[in-house]
């Protein structure tokens, strides 16, 4: 009883994560972070969060699942910065950035946490 409740709330803080990403990306003028670091050591930072998120929420689905789904978020997310009105821009190369967070992020905490 004690793992699956765990699991849930590894999930909710999931989608917790994820909607705060989402938010702070389409934001027109997203707050300023202490230090500021650049902008892909942001997106790295979010997706590498994600994807430690995912890897121990869903112990039950594959790596390459999970990837697929990040992969989709993050493409959602630059799409949806390509709309005029947010006053975003779309950069495919910050899409590469989650990905790679992302992955890394997911095959090193199977490697701490393995599948049950």
């Amino acid at each position: 009883m004690g793992c699956m409740r765990t699991t849930l709330i590894i999930r909710a803080v999931f989608f917790a994560a994820a909607a705060f990403a989402l938010v702070m990306a389409l934001l027109p003028k997203p707050p300023q972070v202490p230090l500021q670091p650049g902008d892909k050591v942001m997106h790295m930072l979010a997706f590498a969060t994600l994807g430690v998120l995912a890897a121990a929420g869903w112990r039950d689905r594959s790596i390459a699942y999970l990837f697929i789904g990040l992969a989709g978020f993050g493409a959602f997310i630059e799409i949806a910065q390509a709309i005029p009105a947010l006053g975003r821009d779309a950069q495919w190369s910050d899409w590469f950035a989650d990905m790679g967070a992302a992955i890394l992020a997911l095959g090193a905490t199977r490697m701490i946490l393995p599948r049950l």
